[in-house]
């Protein structure tokens, strides 16, 4: 997987999608779909803090789940195939009911969020419900169930629906 958009250009993603074909075509021949993994354990001493945060989550009884992705398996390798041939912003403008986007200023995805957000007003005539709230010390999985943290904000999120479903 890569992160902060380290193969967003061309050849990275032709060579992503070939590669990716030729797992499609040998799970067709095995019968198999094969898998991403899900997130490393054991925990190597190096890894990147949104990794150790993931692990934190996914492989302890905080979040560890039988049936989730990323405490077991992982996705299959093809999963990624229908986002890389659809660009996810073009229309984003077009949205016209309320957008909450909450995101912790740690997560190592935070900048997607900014990102989307300002694609989603900018230009756009349907702007004025829309919100992005950063929370502060928060890093991804603390948004999943607080992380010890009180990280999430239950009320600035009720306070926003019920004046978006009024």
């Amino acid at each position: 997987m890569w992160y902060f958009d380290s193969a967003d250009n061309e050849d990275a993603r032709y060579q992503t999608r070939l590669a990716i074909n030729a797992q499609r075509t040998k799970d067709y021949e095995t019968g198999e779909y094969a898998r991403q993994g899900g997130v490393i354990d054991p925990l190597p001493e190096n890894a990147p803090y949104f990794v150790k945060d993931y692990h934190d989550n996914y492989k302890t009884p905080r979040g560890y789940h039988p049936r989730s992705l990323n405490s077991n398996d992982g996705w299959t390798v093809n999963t990624q195939t229908s986002l890389m041939n659809m660009r996810l912003f073009p229309y984003v403008k077009e949205i016209r009911s309320a957008v909450l986007m909450v995101h912790g200023d740690k997560a190592h995805s935070c900048y997607m969020s900014r990102d989307a957000y300002a694609n989603m007003v900018e230009g756009s005539k349907y702007a004025d419900n829309k919100e992005l709230l950063i929370i502060p010390g928060a890093s991804h999985t603390d948004l999943y169930d607080g992380g010890g943290k009180d990280a999430i904000p239950f009320d600035k999120i009720e306070a926003f629906f019920w004046d978006a479903l009024k």
